[in-house]
């Protein structure tokens, strides 16, 4: 149950009679209602008030709810009055003066007040104290708390007949706008109007017990306050944990955690032998360029232990990388092989709003996209994004700054995990921090993995797919 709905169930209790006991001490409410009816005709008689026509009974079949038997149907136009605010013309609203002038922006803000220095009849200013009621946009009743000013058009003045409480009024109009809430359709209710609210049922308790009413809805309402503190702590922990479950997942995956080791699997030396041997062949079929040679990777620089037959190595170790082609915007075609630029993926794929082509030559073929690639980012705003290529339904190639990860060994699911995991998306994070919005390809090929047997890779992959299936079920579910 949300704090929203709490609140509302405790309201809806409060007008239903449902919140504190009836007392047969307790006066008649007819004697009440004997009173209110009186103050109306005096009223009515000296011309302050007009005399209204007349609306049906409120009978048991047309009552919105049962009520106690002590209590008694009315109309909102039986126990107060819809009184209009001043329709300024927007000349009149000064940015100072002698009244404020309070509109619909400020009912529940301190934002951006007008003024007015016209002298207006009395029933045109609220007083601290007077309950209010704005009929359009976030529409609901408030008790003014504040110095004297003007009400605004939107906004009536409630007054009441005496004797009735008027925090009683003003829960009843608060539980009854969440009501007519529920109950709208389409864009949202976004006013009400006077006739509507007039005819709107109301129901009186005996003066005693309206008190009692009030009391108890007061006791509670920090109750909910409380609970809506700890019911948002709630929300933003449900949020947050599917993905930090995430991130756990693929933590202890690359750090040997996930999945036990097999003595049989052998040890990443045997997988990177393999591995070597595969990019000497590339680069000797002239399919991929040398790369630069690193610094051996010291104990300082590696980020946590792993098991002994993993090893460390660098990005560039099992991969060969390149940066995208540098193709000219006035050379793209509407024809010829897609060209992906940086705005052309995201995590879930390929983005097919604007696609640009440009006519293939064949020393584009080392930026032509392969199954099981790794797309990356290398600029701008969304620097760092990733996607790893499941299929290609036609040639592709890729643009300036998007890395193209081609994995060796056939451990491409398993390096995509450890680029999506925090130790790689940390060192992401703090080039783009670093460098304005940019990752150098130095900086990609650098990249620290943390080597398994291949056997033991592929166990990992399976046990990370399953375990993310139920992350995504928590999501869904959150």
């Amino acid at each position: 149950m949300t704090p929203e709905q709490l609140k509302s169930s405790i309201l809806q209790a409060a007008i239903q009679g449902k919140l504190v006991n009836q007392n047969d001490a307790d006066s008649s409410v007819e004697d009440l209602l004997a009173k209110i009816k009186e103050e109306k005709q005096i009223r009515i008689n000296n011309g302050s008030i007009k005399k209204e026509k007349p609306l049906p009974d409120i009978s048991n079949d047309n009552s919105p709810f049962d009520i106690p038997d002590t209590w008694k149907w009315v109309y909102c136009r039986d126990v107060m009055r819809f009184i209009n605010g001043r329709a300024y013309k927007k000349p009149e609203l000064l940015n100072s003066g002698k009244y404020p002038v309070l509109r619909v922006g400020n009912f529940y803000t301190n934002d951006s007040w007008y003024y007015s220095d016209l002298e207006l009849e009395e029933d045109k200013y609220c007083k601290n104290g007077d309950l209010l009621y704005s009929w359009s946009a976030s529409f609901g009743p408030k008790i003014w708390d504040g110095e004297k000013v003007i009400y605004h058009y939107h906004i009536w003045k409630l007054d009441y007949f005496q004797p009735m409480d008027i925090k009683y009024l003003y829960y009843y109009l608060l539980a009854d706008t969440i009501r007519i809430k529920n109950s709208s359709h389409g864009l949202g209710f976004v006013f009400v109007t006077k006739e509507f609210m007039e005819a709107r049922p109301i129901p009186i308790p005996p003066l005693e017990e309206q008190h009692r009413i009030v009391a108890k809805i007061e006791e509670l309402l920090p109750f909910v306050d409380r609970y809506a503190a700890s019911y948002e702590k709630l929300e933003q922990f449900n949020a947050k944990f599917p993905e930090d479950m995430k991130k756990s997942i693929l933590q202890y995956a690359i750090q040997g955690k996930l999945v036990e080791q097999r003595p049989e699997e052998g040890t990443a030396d045997a997988l990177l032998e393999e591995i070597r041997k595969e990019k000497e062949q590339l680069i000797a079929d002239g399919k991929a360029k040398s790369s630069k040679k690193l610094a051996p990777i010291s104990d300082i620089e590696k980020p946590f232990d792993i098991p002994d037959s993993w090893k460390w190595v660098y990005l560039q170790d099992v991969s060969t990388i390149n940066g995208g082609y540098a193709f000219k915007s006035t050379d793209y075609t509407t024809e010829g092989t897609r060209v992906i630029r940086i705005s052309d993926f995201n995590e879930e794929g390929f983005v097919d709003n604007k696609i640009v082509r440009h006519p293939y030559k064949e020393e584009f073929e080392p930026f032509l996209l392969n199954e099981k690639d790794i797309l990356l980012c290398m600029t701008g705003g969304t620097v760092g994004k990733s996607y790893f290529v499941r299929s290609v339904n036609e040639p592709m190639m890729t643009n300036q700054r998007v890395a193209t990860i081609k994995i060796l060994g056939s451990i491409q699911e398993y390096i995509n995990y450890v680029i999506l995991s925090p130790i790689t998306q940390n060192v992401i994070q703090a080039s783009k921090t670093s460098t304005n919005d940019n990752i150098s390809m130095d900086t990609i090929n650098s990249f620290l993995i943390p080597l398994p047997p291949f056997n033991e890779a592929k166990r990992i992959v399976a046990k990370i797919e399953e375990l993310l299936l139920y992350c995504d079920r928590l999501v869904k579910r959150c």
